[in-house]
């Protein structure tokens, strides 16, 4: 089944004095929304205790939930120890996941650098087979590991570049976050032909059953000629994308995506709109 749901906690949720991720499980399930993204962006600095905690309230209330990983992830990074903290990201984000009753890790695969493309490329593919290996000895391959694509051109996360990491091993699948495709190539997505060209792809390349379930990160970012400039809300009227096409490409695929909203502070009303869309698409 297709799930819709926000990343972290939005505007609305703290006007009404709330404050803690066990509360979060309740306002999303009021909502009518079924999944939720916690963001360990800044560092992984929750307790044991508190995720089995906050695990416990999110499966009360039947809403499953993800994480993302440090922001900081580069598995293009030149520096072997800078490179090794990479990998630890993941893996005690992963840690906590499991705790926390998820299935879905997210992660930004790396920055360019001053590295020419295919060298970073290349380099990024190796380290993601060490941290296949690294997953599996820590006995996490229960989950799944989500390269993320990204929206600004010095990244590494372009949708064939994200394709070819998750032919890697099963434990990876596909984040597609398309407000970031579509900034990244200048706002290319208007058309529901626009999203089945790369949904086919993907699904060529990695297969129906890799794709069935993947995820997906969507909000309308402004952009520059670089790329990702910022997330904005669904009220915007000048960037892109919106859902509706995506909505009806989604359903002529069949697939069934776990669908988070990375709207700037209205991220759980926006995904609410878009669970409206696909119902009513």
């Amino acid at each position: 089944m297709i799930k819709f749901g926000p990343s972290g906690n939005s505007n609305a949720f703290y006007e009404k004095g709330l404050n803690t991720s066990i509360q979060s499980a309740k306002w999303v399930k009021d909502l009518g929304l079924n999944c939720f993204e916690y963001s360990f962006g800044r560092g992984v600095n929750m307790s044991d205790e508190k995720a089995v905690e906050i695990g416990k309230a999110f499966s009360e209330m039947g809403v499953e939930i993800s994480v993302h990983a440090p922001y900081y992830i580069n598995f293009a990074n030149v520096d072997d120890l800078k490179a090794e903290n990479s990998y630890n990201y993941v893996i005690e984000s992963a840690k906590k996941l499991a705790l926390l009753g998820g299935k879905r890790v997210v992660f930004h695969p790396a920055s360019q650098g001053k590295l020419e493309r295919v060298e970073a490329v290349n380099l990024t593919e190796t380290r993601l087979k060490i941290l296949r290996d690294k997953i599996y000895v820590n006995g996490l391959e229960n989950l799944y590991f989500c390269p993320e694509t990204m929206g600004k051109l010095a990244q590494i996360g372009t949708i064939e570049e994200i394709t070819r990491f998750c032919k890697i091993d099963r434990i990876y699948i596909p984040c597609v976050d398309f407000g970031h495709v579509n900034a990244r190539e200048q706002g290319s997505l208007k058309t529901e032909k626009d999203y089945l060209e790369r949904l086919e792809y993907m699904v060529s390349e990695l297969g129906k059953e890799k794709m069935q379930n993947f995820h997906i990160h969507f909000s309308k970012i402004e952009y520059t000629a670089k790329g990702e400039s910022k997330h904005l809300t669904f009220e915007d009227q000048v960037y892109g994308p919106n859902f509706a096409p995506l909505a009806q490409a989604l359903k002529k695929l069949n697939l069934t995506p776990y669908v988070i909203c990375e709207s700037s502070g209205t991220q759980d009303i926006d995904a609410v709109k878009m669970q409206e869309i696909y119902c009513n698409n």
